[in-house]
């Protein structure tokens, strides 16, 4: 497979050939024939290239709710693609063999040849409300998802992220005009737990998540809670104190762990963890705080102000939705987020 030369965004030349990436905040300085820490990018004689542009390892159809994106058109769908590669390397990762594929195929990029026409078309042609950029982390194929936003933004449709928030003040400036909503994955709200998980700090997701959330993006932020990593009520506490240090109307998703990749040493997070995780994010203010990962009543809207349930779910599929537009039938309160009219 021939790999496309693509000249990267957001990078700077240094002396003897070298060049400083400015799209995650690795800020990687990358030596002539290297890569960044995601794999996908690459010095090629000075020059910062693309590995994955046009390459598109996954596309599919799902509920926005699977993202998790519980108050961005509920009940709609999101025409979902990625790439490979990730700037974190995460022990859990469910997508790993997405995300993780050039780490462990000794650099080698794989991916459907497609077009930004072609990835609008096709989620129009679905149906959708939505391109989620997701499954991976979309940060590191910046070169063609920026494409992708722009032509979804001109045909009417919306652009949401599902990330691990690690992207530059650049890089978010860069997708501002055309970023609608994002799904950040705040892993805990300590430098050990990222050290220990992810390989990062927690400092520049929380910058993100500010950043964007100040500019009028929709944020929603979800944690999984892992067994021995950030499942102390403490833990939990602090993320949420976070969170609600922000904005009280962030939707905090606090989803159940499952052996996968790197971490299977260790069993699935007790339902009763994610039920304390719930009532604290709740205490500490927050209006939804949801279960992820354990269809049944953790996936319900409520209005925040009379209690009324608004939004019925079952396995990330809308049951019933008794919004009016984003109005609560019963007492009038507004519901944060982004809602279809009624």
């Amino acid at each position: 497979m021939t790999v496309p030369m693509h000249e990267a965004v957001l990078y700077e030349s240094m002396e003897d050939g070298r060049v400083r990436c400015a799209v995650c905040s690795h800020r990687c300085t990358i030596m002539p024939g290297g890569r960044g820490i995601c794999s996908v990018r690459e010095n090629i004689d000075g020059r910062l290239v693309s590995l994955v542009y046009g390459r598109l390892i996954a596309r599919d159809v799902d509920p926005i709710e699977k993202k998790p994106m519980y108050h961005f058109y509920p009940g709609t769908r999101a025409y979902s693609v990625a790439t490979v590669g990730c700037n974190f390397a995460c022990k859990n990762c469910q997508n790993a063999y997405i995300s993780q594929y050039p780490r462990e195929h000794d650099g080698r990029i794989v991916g459907d040849e497609t077009t930004a026409n072609d990835v609008v078309a096709g989620a129009i042609e679905a149906g959708c409300q939505t391109i989620a950029y997701t499954y991976s982390e979309p940060t590191v194929a910046i070169e063609f998802v920026l494409e992708c936003m722009k032509g979804a933004t001109a045909a009417g449709l919306s652009n949401v992220w599902v990330s691990n928030g690690y992207l530059t003040a650049e890089t978010a400036a860069a997708i501002l005009p055309y970023l609608d909503g994002i799904n950040v994955d705040l892993k805990g709200i300590t430098d050990a737990i990222y050290h220990d998980l992810a390989g990062g700090t927690v400092r520049p997701v929380l910058d993100t998540m500010e950043r964007l959330f100040c500019a009028g993006i929709w944020v929603e932020v979800t944690t999984l809670v892992i067994p021995g990593f950030n499942d102390s009520l403490e833990e939990l506490r602090w993320t949420a104190e976070a969170i609600r240090g922000l904005s009280p109307t962030i939707p905090w998703h606090v989803s159940r762990f499952f052996p996968a990749y790197r971490l299977v040493d260790r069993s699935p997070t007790p339902i009763p963890i994610l039920e304390q995780a719930r009532r604290i994010g709740l205490d500490v203010g927050l209006h939804h705080v949801y279960l992820g990962n354990v269809p049944g009543e953790g996936e319900a809207t409520d209005c925040p102000a009379c209690g009324s349930r608004l939004v019925t779910r079952s396995g990330y599929l809308v049951q019933e939705n008794r919004l009016k537009g984003e109005t609560c039938p019963a007492c009038g309160e507004a519901l944060a987020g982004r809602f279809l009219p009624a």
